[in-house]
């Protein structure tokens, strides 16, 4: 089921991304659009306990605001909101909520910070981590690719391209391995625009067909879905097809309108990996 069938009309066309809309310059929180995750995941059978943990980690590379005298700030932020919040917050929401900083007046980065942390946990319904990189931090930002073996150099036929979950399989001893591709892409559900990124698979458990994952995470390349919704598909296919012992699922989408998204779900004893930024991002 995409996305969009999982959303209501009305809720689509009360959201801003997919119409034309202003570019405020002054802060207003109010312009943060909340979506339930709760639909979704019940597309996905899951209405009761996660079957994972992790959260969406959010970098916005546009944020600017005036200090007390009128001088621009600049800096990076990174947003990290729990994978148990009951909403998400829509993009094109988010990017014209942080634009509304741009001619307003903060005493400091950390009055800024502050009201990002409150706006977001008012809009998700739970505690969202704000860091701010300012312009002195900017050279130490470094480009790393996610880890493991690559999915993507051997010859494979690729022939779906909306999710079939069909080629999942796995048998044999148990192994711990990561891999990842760089070749996944979905739509936007409301603007059809695509969502490429890179992909990355841990786990502990019976080997893990290759070639059949990689043709899994090529089906997805017309299907429409948020991120946050490709990725815990991602997790719950992949749990239910291979059987798995631990399993985690790492995405980092390319930025759109100045913002990218990177979901991260995981059963492990594993920690929200760093906000690397790759080559593409």
């Amino acid at each position: 089921m995409s996305a969009s069938a999982d959303l209501s009309a009305s809720d689509l066309a009360r959201a801003p991304l997919g119409h034309a809309t202003g570019h405020p310059d002054r802060y207003a929180p109010s312009l943060l659009f909340a979506i339930a995750r709760a639909p979704q995941r019940a597309a996905l059978g899951v209405v009761d306990a996660l079957p994972f943990h992790g959260a969406d980690v959010w970098t916005a590379y546009e944020l600017t605001w005036l200090d007390a005298r009128g001088k621009p700030g600049v800096a990076i932020a990174t947003l990290e909101v729990p994978a148990a919040s009951p909403s998400i917050v829509e993009s094109k929401s988010m990017k014209l909520y942080l634009g509304s900083f741009g001619m307003t007046r903060f005493a400091s980065a950390d009055e800024i910070r502050a009201a990002i942390e409150r706006d977001l946990a008012q809009a998700c319904g739970a505690r969202v981590g704000v860091i701010l990189r300012e312009a002195s931090s900017f050279a130490q930002e470094a480009i790393r690719e996610l880890g493991g073996e690559s999915l993507d150099d051997p010859d494979v036929t690729c022939d779906a391209y909306e999710i079939d979950p069909s080629p999942l399989s796995a048998s044999g001893d148990i192994v711990d391995e990561t891999l990842a591709t760089r070749l996944f892409r979905s739509v936007c559900p409301v603007t059809s625009q695509p969502d490429i990124g890179s992909v990355q698979i841990a786990y502990r458990g019976p080997r893990i067909d290759r070639a059949g994952l990689l043709r899994y995470l090529v089906s997805y390349r017309c299907h429409a879905g948020f991120h946050e919704h490709c990725v815990e598909r991602i997790f719950t296919d992949i749990a239910a097809r291979c059987r798995p012992r631990s399993l985690t699922v790492h995405a980092r989408f390319l930025r759109r309108g100045g913002i990218d998204i990177n979901p991260f779900r995981t059963n492990a004893d594993a920690s929200i990996p760093d906000n690397i930024r790759t080559a593409r991002q």
